[in-house]
């Protein structure tokens, strides 16, 4: 073993602890969710369709920060499960828009609540102060590096 001290180290790197937190959030989240059915791959369009439903795919693309093909793939999965359809575009020829079915409005009222309790459970060593802090200061870095989402 060496004494050499890296530059960077880990525990003091901003990337590396967010990449750490993320993928253990992603793993917990993924295994709530799949006692209902779904994965961590379709939560981000569900999330995003929550929100607002009747989104165009380039929408849905935008505000999930995915490419459009990975857009397409969850979007075919989604139909398939019978949570979503597209329906034509009022204006463009070209374009679909992205609904929720019944059962996917349902889900909601489900899937919800295994993502709070997942966030609680990230958070339950910090104080109701610091839960908003770190959260603000993490949206604030979010919209900084992508100023075209929602703040």
């Amino acid at each position: 073993m060496t004494d050499h001290q890296p530059e960077l180290p880990r525990h003091t790197s901003f990337g590396w602890l967010i990449a750490v937190l993320g993928a253990d959030m992603a793993h917990a989240l993924d295994n709530r969710l799949k006692e209902i059915g779904l994965n961590i791959s379709l939560w981000p369009t569900l999330f995003a369709l929550w929100e607002e439903d009747g989104l165009t795919q380039s929408e849905l693309t935008s505000r999930c920060n995915t490419a459009h093909y990975t857009t397409t793939r969850l979007l075919d999965s989604l139909e398939k499960m019978a949570l979503v359809e597209r329906r034509p575009h009022p204006t463009s020829r070209r374009a679909h828009l992205v609904y929720l079915t019944e059962k996917g409005r349902e889900l909601e009222a489900t899937a919800v609540p295994l993502a709070k309790a997942c966030n609680d459970e990230f958070l339950s060593g910090l104080s109701p102060a610091e839960r908003t802090q770190i959260q603000s200061l993490i949206h604030k870095i979010i919209i900084n590096r992508n100023p075209a989402l929602p703040s």
